[in-house]
Formats: structure tokens, C-alpha cells, sequence
């Protein structure tokens, strides 16, 4: 807290965001100005190729309330809120993506509706200006993960929401690398509450999800609270058992009773080996996947690496124009026991 008044921290990714980052701050800054509450703003540059990080620090320096943690390398949008929240200070943090698709006045009632005693408040799509192809593929994305899924997962949510720091905390203690944040979240429990909101289209650059992010996102939710894919490779080994019992049973029985006749069919023999074979090659690759975790899991390497923090002032960092840090790897299971919370940085 800040004297009496509480401190928001709002957590953006950046990946190639040059042209969006001193709007997205602008718009923000004003919205929230509206409200008595104090805000730290905390951008995580993942990498990007373009000036953002230059654009970033020239931030920090007009604006004590900004803080630029620059990531040794390209992490993902996952990571980079998960080093965000790491840094932050707030009582309450609000992640929002840096394209300007979440609007910057609905992270006011979320403030409401968490001041009114909600731990989490999560914006839900009512609408979204997005392609076609990607309001399909969310939409059966969310339906295979809310009917695998052992947890329930809000359906039309993206990371755009608040989260109480007791969340927060609680959510430091989850070391996995294959992160889905939404529904570690979800996992986690307390009090969450649901604001609709009516997603706007992108404003400047282009989307740092291709396909090939996109689909190991999906992948990465659906194994994160789900067993069941595993659970379908020995319901298709039955399935496939009784269809060649079956044949099997076909083919004796021909034998036996009309032996002058000849089972026939090389044909679908060999096609029903290739689909055998075909069948078998993807549950071992959904076997494949779950061990990958597993191998990443027990590596216990650090989640994330940090090249340097800037900031010109604030909360719990002191005045350094520029600080470097003593540690240059995030946390592995579980925040270090001699930094505070929401601080995993060292000064030097």
C-alpha cells in the first residue's frame, strides 16, 4: 500500500511493440487517473527486434511510476507476464496485452469489482475483431480444453485480468515451465468474478502468435489439466483390438464353414496395417509430449533470464536510473526466500 491509497500494477508484455507502447501507456495513464489509487506501470520487453526496448527506457525516464525488465532473450508471452508479476509491487495486478485489443477502461472495473471484494476479476469476451480463422480455432480450442480439462477454465478469457497480490503469491509458488496462466489461475481458487467486454481489433504491427505458437499454446493448456489424452490412448488400443477381433472371428469363420471360398481383400489388409501403424505413431507421440514436460519439469532450470531492470524511481527499487542484476536468472519452483515478494531482482 501507498499511505491509504492502494497500488495498482499493471503488467504488459512486449514483443515488437514499438508502436504501440507510448499510446497503450498514454491511454492507461489517463484512464486510471480517474480513479484514488496509485499505479505502477511494468513492461517486460521478450525480446523484441524492433526499438521497443529503446522506446521502453526513454519511458522509464519521463515516468518514475515505469519499470522495464528486459528478458535475456525471447521467453514468450507466458514467461514474460510471469516475470512481470514477479516484479511487481502492487496490492492488486492487472495484466493486459501492449496491442491496445484490451481497452484500457474496463481495467477500471475491474479495480471496482476487486475493490468490492473479489481476489480475481477476469475480462470475458463478449466480442472479439479478430479473423475468422482465429474466432474458429479459440472457439474449439476451449471447447476440447473445458471437456478435458480437470479444472474449469472460463471459456472467451484471454490473460486480461486482475489478480489480488494474495493471488499473486500463490501463484509464485508454480514453478512449470509450460505455463497456461489462465488456468494456473483458475486452479489456484479464491473468490474470481467475470467482466464482459468487448475486445477491440489490434492497433498497430501484427500479432507475435503465429500458428505454430498458437497450436503449442493449445497444447501446452490441454496437457497442463488434463490427462485424458492419455487416458484415450488405451480406449483406441480396445477400439482397435475389437475391430481386428472381429476380423479375425470374419475370417475363420470363412475357413471353417465355406472353406471352398477364399478370403480376399490384400487391398484393405495393407491399407488397415498403415492405419494401425499411423494410429500408433500418434498415441506415441501424445506419450511423447507428456515425457517432454516431464523431462523439461526435472531439469529445475531457472523459468526465465533477465538482462537488466530499469527504472527511474518507485516503489521498493530505490533511484537508480539503471539497475543491473546481481541474478540474471528467474526463479525455478518457488520465489527466493531473500527477496520480497513481488522483487526478484538484486541490486548491485
Amino acid at each position: 500500500m501507498s499511505g491509504s491509497r492502494p497500488l495498482i500494477s499493471y503488467v504488459f508484455p512486449i514483443y515488437d511493440e514499438e508502436g504501440n507502447i507510448d499510446l497503450l501507456h498514454d491511454q492507461v495513464d489517463a484512464a486510471i487517473a480517474t480513479l484514488d489509487v496509485d499505479v505502477e506501470f511494468v513492461f517486460v520487453n521478450d525480446g523484441s527486434r524492433d526499438g521497443s526496448l529503446d522506446r521502453l527506457i526513454g519511458l522509464s525516464e519521463r515516468d518514475s511510476r515505469v519499470v522495464v525488465v528486459d528478458l535475456a532473450r525471447n521467453f514468450g508471452h507466458q514467461m514474460a507476464v510471469t516475470a512481470g508479476i514477479d516484479h511487481a509491487h502492487g496490492d492488486a495486478i492487472i495484466i493486459m496485452d501492449s496491442d491496445l485489443q484490451d481497452p484500457p477502461a474496463v481495467s477500471l472495473e475491474l479495480i471496482h469489482e476487486w475493490q468490492a471484494g473479489w481476489d480475481v476479476v477476469y475480462a470475458q469476451r463478449r466480442s472479439r475483431r479478430d479473423g475468422a480463422f482465429k474466432r474458429v480455432t479459440a472457439d474449439v480450442f476451449y471447447r476440447i480444453l473445458g471437456a478435458m480439462s480437470s479444472v474449469e477454465i472460463p471459456r472467451n478469457t484471454g490473460d486480461f485480468r486482475l489478480i489480488d497480490r494474495a493471488v499473486a503469491d500463490q501463484l509464485r509458488r508454480y514453478g512449470e515451465h509450460s505455463r497456461f496462466l489462465r488456468g494456473m489461475i483458475a486452479e489456484i481458487g479464491f473468490k474470481q468474478k467475470a467482466v464482459l467486454f468487448d475486445r477491440e481489433a489490434r492497433h498497430s504491427g501484427s500479432s507475435g502468435y503465429p500458428l505454430r505458437r498458437m497450436v503449442k499454446f493449445a497444447v501446452d493448456g490441454i496437457t497442463s489439466f488434463s490427462a485424458k489424452p492419455l487416458q484415450l490412448i488405451s480406449r483406441a488400443g480396445l477400439v482397435v483390438s475389437g475391430l481386428a477381433l472381429l476380423g479375425l472371428m470374419y475370417a475363420v469363420g470363412i475357413k471353417i464353414f465355406f472353406p471352398e471360398r477364399v478370403v480376399e481383400g490384400w487391398t484393405f489388409i495393407v491399407a488397415s496395417v498403415f492405419l494401425v501403424g499411423g494410429l500408433q505413431l500418434l498415441l506415441m507421440g501424445i506419450i511423447g509430449t507428456y515425457v517432454g514436460r516431464i523431462y523439461d519439469e526435472v531439469k529445475g532450470r531457472p523459468l526465465y533470464g533477465v538482462q537488466e531492470v530499469y527504472r527511474s524511481g518507485g516503489p521498493g527499487l530505490g533511484r537508480s536510473s539503471r539497475q543491473r542484476r546481481g541474478r540474471t536468472t528467474g526463479r525455478t519452483t518457488a520465489p527466493p526466500s531473500d527477496i520480497p515478494d513481488g522483487d526478484t531482482t538484486a541490486e548491485r
